[in-house]
């Protein structure tokens, strides 16, 4: 094989992580055996102004749906909006093929919110950031 170099790149190019993404996903797609279908997802709350006032954001894959972020605008916290944001999402992804769902949190985020609505912790990461925890829950939808 010829030379080959490491680099260590501080500021890779959009284009360099596009091609070690798609490379990975490539493979997946060569060895399952069932297609990646990624699609994203958003349940947003607007205001009568159209403004986002709160929102989810994820994306459902191989039959999971994955919340990377959940916000509801301080003045709606505590009325139930996240909750139902949990909910539509979780319909839209059974809707999409999903049986389960996963997310991650903080320490000093929301982790009682999550296992209220039936998320259970399957892994944690101590010191992260550090003094926190960096809790992972899954839940069957």
């Amino acid at each position: 094989m010829a030379d080959l170099k490491f680099t260590v790149e501080d500021d890779p190019t959009p284009e360099d992580i596009r091609t070690v993404i798609n490379q990975l996903v490539e493979y997946n797609n060569h060895q399952q055996t069932e297609k990646d279908e990624y699609q994203p997802l958003a349940v947003l709350i607007r205001d009568d102004r159209h403004e986002i006032v709160g929102g989810l954001v994820g994306e459902t894959q191989w039959g999971w749906l994955f919340i990377s972020h959940l916000w509801v605008s301080e003045a709606l916290r505590g009325q139930g909006y996240g909750k139902q944001l949990m909910a539509k999402a979780e319909v839209a992804a059974k809707q999409r093929g999903c049986s389960y769902a996963y997310l991650d949190t903080f320490s000093f985020q929301s982790l009682g919110f999550y296992q209220r609505l039936g998320y259970q912790i399957f892994g944690v990461l101590e010191n992260f950031p550090p003094g926190h925890q960096r809790y992972f829950l899954k839940k069957e939808i």
